[in-house]
């Protein structure tokens, strides 16, 4: 990309203004430095996280990133600022239930093998469970969704446990105790990603509770992300999903 953008400044194609632009890691707004580099650092564009922005930041935000990425995400946003961005930005779309609001362009890169699993204790938990799902999805993953099997009602997992095992990794979401991950964790062979949610009665203490009794577990290959954080587990999910389709990649290419 450098090398194409140099030969355009050297033809007369570009100007030198231009051509910083095209080379800039990010872009400042002013009250938002827009990093444009986060994909190569990371492997995935730059979320924006809705909460506490004005709709008229989320609209010069997702507008300068949408020129240079192929999806945009926005997590923690209402409805009431979503309908504000999605007047001035009819090509997005909102998840009412997962608060996320996002953009995919046709053309964006998926990993079309394997897939992820969501699943969750009750129907409670379907915000948290959606917000995960959703940014699974924008992250090019492909999803399945478990719901409301948790401990109540164990049979309701071990119905649905064949299409759990069959995933590359599982994001398992609960409130109350927590005690879904570890039976999860217990039954599968690859990564588990357990998400606390705030739901439950009192002594939960708005999901520290079952936060303890995932870090707690006595199931192995558990990793424990923060209360109601379905962004920051499908994230890691997704990392660990495209690790796994690199590495089938390269063992295909080896063999050939």
């Amino acid at each position: 990309m450098i090398k194409e953008i140099l030969k355009q400044v050297q033809q007369g194609k570009l100007t030198v203004a231009d051509a910083e632009k095209e080379l800039a890691t990010y872009e400042d707004l002013g009250f938002a430095k827009v990093d444009y580099h986060r994909k190569k650092r990371q492997g995935f564009s730059e979320v924006v996280f809705g909460e506490g922005k004005t709709a008229e930041q989320i609209i010069s935000i997702v507008k300068a990133l949408q020129l240079k990425d192929k999806s945009v995400l926005v997590t923690r946003i209402s409805k009431e600022k979503a309908n504000q961005v999605l007047e001035a930005c009819p090509s997005f779309a909102y998840n009412e239930v997962a608060k996320i609001l996002f953009w995919k362009d046709s053309d964006q890169d998926s990993f079309f093998e394997g897939y992820i699993a969501i699943v969750c204790a009750g129907t409670s938990d379907l915000p948290v469970a959606e917000e995960a799902a959703v940014t699974a999805e924008i992250l090019g993953c492909k999803v399945r969704r478990i719901y409301d099997v948790g401990v109540a009602g164990i049979h309701r997992l071990l119905n649905n446990i064949d299409e759990i095992q069959n995933a590359t990794v599982t994001v398992v979401v609960a409130g109350m105790e927590g005690a879904l991950p570890s039976v999860v964790g217990g039954l599968v062979s690859h990564p588990v990603i357990a998400v606390p949610t705030s739901i439950g009665y009192g002594a939960n203490f708005n999901g520290l509770s079952a936060l303890l009794t995932m870090l707690n577990s006595c199931s192995s290959g558990i990793s424990v992300v923060n209360i109601d954080n379905g962004f920051g587990a499908a994230y890691n999910a997704a990392l660990i999903h495209r690790l796994i389709q690199k590495g089938a990649k390269h063992n295909e290419n080896a063999l050939s």
